[in-house]
């Protein structure tokens, strides 16, 4: 008899909870207490939009072995009946009073010793969603036991995407890919930004995006000024470079790549600097193995960049990617988190071009044992040009 699930078979969250209490195991966690969308859905499948209100906390609880324990408001309780666990513990909520606290601390209470520690992510890329006071007051009935940081415990473990991940994450690139195809139907000269970025988040659900997370872009004479600037209503003219970033999401999953275009004939300079970046991602590509640091993976890029004689720009070239739009690590000089096997990242170089002037170039890849596999369809060498 097939178990019921939502999203994947109940295998594979069970073989994820077990990761985790493997983790946990040697960490001496007794058990592990997720709040956030991203670690809810990943060892249960519960997938909504409705984390967009803010006025509910919602807990799963790891145990050291077993199965996942459901602490939710009663509004989820039907949805989360349809995922593979079978613990559901509900509360009326929102409950000004009382909103989880008590049925949490007796939940915790009954799975794990008196002297016992709970894990709780508190590290960078990290965040609680329940009130910090109600946190406090679980900590004070809960005494003896502990909370620790159990930041490792989670992103060692998600940072390896499963092939049935690997599989979603390739889809959501791919509705991506189509829509990149689209875009000179609706941008060119005398084309506003900020209908473009309708449009282009318009062809991203046509295409199959379940929804549009994210998008982001710019456009300038030449290059643009920043990445995460809203489109404003000036119009595309000759010789701008139009760039478009999209965290489109399809079930569950992210993509998150982007794509630059000459508004008519590209100048001398944005040739150059995107060759740059095409270069620059070809090395990391024939170069990325598992072992290295993601520290390593910055300096490819950044010397490919440099020996262009181009300028990097400052902060991360790329990032992990997933069931967020960005996770750990980040590509930068002081991260020393070992890439691995089955990791999916972005490789992002950017480089600046004069003052006030950027061009940023992102491919979407997995990590295999003998290199990077693209997953998202490689950008051409050569400056595509718009009308």
């Amino acid at each position: 008899m097939v178990e019921r699930s939502l999203g994947f078979p109940a295998a594979e969250y069970r073989a994820r909870t077990e990761r985790l209490q493997a983790v946990m195991r040697t960490a001496g966690q007794d058990a592990l207490v997720l709040t956030v969308p991203a670690d809810v859905f990943y060892v249960t499948g519960f997938l909504t939009r409705f984390w967009e209100s803010p006025a509910r906390p919602w807990f799963v609880v790891v145990p050291a072995a077993g199965d996942p324990v459901a602490v939710i408001p009663a509004i989820g309780a039907e949805l989360m009946g349809r995922c593979w666990i079978d613990d559901i513990r509900t509360w009326a909520a929102p409950d000004p009073v009382d909103d989880g606290v008590s049925l949490l601390a007796e939940t915790l209470a009954g799975l794990v010793p008196a002297h016992g520690a709970i894990g709780l992510p508190m590290g960078l890329e990290t965040h609680l969603r329940m009130p910090l006071g109600d946190y406090a007051r679980v900590v004070e009935r809960l005494a003896p036991r502990r909370f620790v940081d159990a930041t490792a415990t989670v992103q060692r473990v998600r940072e390896v995407k499963s092939e049935a991940e690997v599989a979603k994450i390739r889809a959501a690139c791919g509705v991506a890919d189509r829509t990149f195809a689209r875009v000179p139907e609706f941008a060119g000269a005398g084309r506003p930004l900020d209908a473009v970025f309708r449009d282009f988040q318009i062809a991203l659900l046509a295409e199959g995006a379940d929804w549009v997370s994210y998008v982001a872009g710019g456009a300038g004479p030449g290059g643009y000024g920043d990445v995460i600037s809203p489109a404003d209503a000036r119009p595309l003219a000759p010789g701008d470079v139009l760039m478009l970033d999209t965290g489109a999401v399809r079930e569950g999953y992210f993509c998150d790549f982007d794509r630059n275009w000459a508004i008519g004939p590209a100048g001398d300079a944005a040739k150059r600097a995107h060759a740059a970046l095409f270069a620059a991602t070809e090395v990391a590509l024939g170069t990325l193995r598992p072992g290295m640091i993601a520290a390593d993976l910055h300096r490819l890029m950044a010397d490919a960049l440099t020996v262009r004689g181009a300028v990097p720009l400052g902060g991360r070239l790329g990032h992990g990617l997933g069931l967020t739009l960005t996770e750990w690590p980040s590509l930068t000089p002081k991260d020393r988190t070992p890439l691995r096997a089955g990791m999916v990242l972005t490789l992002e170089p950017g480089v600046e071009m004069s003052p006030g002037r950027i061009m940023v170039h992102e491919e979407n890849i997995v990590l295999r044992e003998g290199g990077p596999e693209l997953l998202s369809t490689r950008t051409p060498p050569e400056l595509p040009e718009i009308g």
